[in-house]
């Protein structure tokens, strides 16, 4: 059998091995099919979380879930245990971050507080992106009155001021719990989002594969569910980031100006609590760690953001790609002289650079 010569199968094979089913077998891909059909949607998926800003914020805010998650175990105290004969003491052995006018240990409220922080930017989060999700993406999708009444929702929500609301809700309970309070920040947190992910729906539902599936007569839901939200996932994960920044900012002011009961503990109590008994500027131990906290976790969700935005937006992830490509190879992008390696040319192996040939 004759085989073209510029056959890169033939060519990278074994001598004797040039047959056509040895050559299949070959270049074969190893991986059963089942299993790439698995991985890649899991693969795209994760490459937006595979960039350096965003894998150190996720371990930040892992840290975090884990403190929260195991409080008890860390925590070397209950949070409002009483120590009277240890008030306003400084950080120590015995009390890490020192300790409150009452005698609280610092670390232990803070360790707990760290439990509400998550608990309601974690509700108000999931909340308000399903809403934004829900409606953004169906005014995006549909036409005429539908899609502008939709969008008429989302413009009303997005005036709505969430500090009177929530000042209103918990004037109607004794104790408002956390999850009202995520409810209310939810409530008021999903417009923004709706109107990014309508724009972009509304550029996507002209697409060709959206129109095939509608001329398929595949229903509403399924083109939704199947054809678009793939697409829209990075949009979707940069909004959840920022709806929790929000939230988290939102939860510790209203706690720290005293909106939200002090019995919720979280870190805007702490420093609720901190102003109250005027710690400022003496007893730093009570409101630093938890300012620092916030600004802590706060940079967390802004580096996971941040490295979205460079999977979005092609031109800063090849930016980003060459940027660490040129890193790799020791060469400063922002230096403005190029390094020129230089050595013996061909055909001058050994001899002194310094010396001339006639």
């Amino acid at each position: 059998m004759n085989v073209p010569a510029e056959s890169p199968e033939v060519l990278a094979s074994p001598a004797g091995l040039g047959t056509p089913d040895t050559v299949a077998v070959l270049t074969a891909d190893p991986a059963p099919a089942s299993r790439r059909t698995f991985l890649s949607p899991l693969r795209a998926s994760l490459a937006m979380f595979a960039n350096p800003k965003s894998a150190a914020g996720l371990i930040i805010l892992g840290v975090f879930v884990l403190v929260a998650v195991f409080a008890p175990w860390i925590a070397p105290y209950p949070p409002t245990a009483q120590h009277l004969d240890q008030t306003l003491q400084p950080p120590s052995l015995a009390h890490l971050l020192g300790t409150t006018h009452i005698g609280e240990d610092v670390f232990s409220q803070l360790v707990y507080g760290t439990r509400g922080v998550l608990l309601v930017g974690f509700l108000a989060t999931i909340m308000a992106t399903v809403l934004a999700i829900v409606v953004g993406v169906t005014a995006g999708y549909l036409r005429g009155w539908r899609s502008e009444s939709l969008s008429a929702l989302a413009n009303v929500f997005l005036v709505i001021p969430a500090l009177p609301l929530i000042i209103i809700v918990a004037s109607q309970f004794e104790d408002p719990p956390l999850p009202v309070i995520a409810a209310v920040l939810g409530l008021t947190g999903w417009a923004w989002g709706a109107r990014v992910l309508r724009a972009q729906t509304m550029s996507l539902r002209n697409r060709d594969f959206v129109q095939a599936a509608r001329a398929n007569g595949e229903p509403l839901h399924r083109i939704i569910l199947v054809e678009m939200l793939p697409n829209l996932l990075a949009i979707i994960a940069s909004s959840f980031v920022g709806t929790m920044t929000a939230a988290v900012l939102g939860l510790t002011t209203l706690a720290f100006i005293g909106v939200i009961p002090v019995s919720n503990l979280n870190w805007g109590t702490i420093l609720f609590w901190a102003q109250q008994n005027n710690a400022f500027p003496d007893y730093w131990w009570w409101y630093v760690p938890a300012g620092l906290c916030i600004a802590l976790l706060g940079v967390a969700l802004s580096l996971i953001n941040f490295g979205i935005d460079e999977y979005v937006n092609p031109r800063l992830r090849s930016a980003g790609e060459r940027a660490r490509a040129l890193k790799k190879r020791g060469i400063d992008q922002n230096s403005a002289v190029t390094a020129v390696r230089t050595g013996p040319g061909p055909g001058r192996a050994g001899s002194d650079p310094e010396s001339t040939t006639a």
